[in-house]
């Protein structure tokens, strides 16, 4: 039943990737579900549980490697040569920019942790110094 969801929207959505991806995809793929899937729990904890300021560093690691994997997903989008793929891709501007719309959401939303993690006053580190 997956497998039928997942042909569904590789067609619908013309997206390869997702039926064939290729050597650098299954990289990024592999660092998901190693580094980026235990990163949710662990942070699911420190949002709600609040005032968790050692989630900084982590989540700078985690958004900062996210959004370079999808800069990297987003040119292929727009650039690569799909004519070229056995399976069918986008054929025109407006069908690329329908699936770059889908991944944008997975480039937005660490970068708007990114940008909390650097400039909310909550998460800045300042170190206290000890008197003597």
């Amino acid at each position: 039943q997956l497998t039928d969801l997942l042909q569904q929207y590789a067609t619908a959505f013309r997206d390869p990737m997702m039926l064939q991806p290729p050597e650098w995809f299954k990289a990024f793929i592999y660092c998901e579900a190693f580094l980026q899937l235990p990163f949710f729990p662990i942070a699911a904890y420190a949002f709600l549980k609040g005032g968790c300021r050692w989630i900084r560093t982590p989540a700078i690691i985690y958004s900062t490697h996210v959004a370079t994997t999808l800069f990297a997903i987003l040119a292929h989008i727009l650039f690569h040569d799909f004519s070229k793929s056995e399976l069918a891709g986008p054929r025109s501007l407006r069908e690329r920019l329908v699936l770059l719309s889908i991944y944008l959401p997975y480039l937005l939303i660490p970068l708007l942790l990114l940008f909390t993690m650097l400039c909310n006053p909550h998460y800045k580190h300042v170190e206290k110094r000890k008197r003597k």
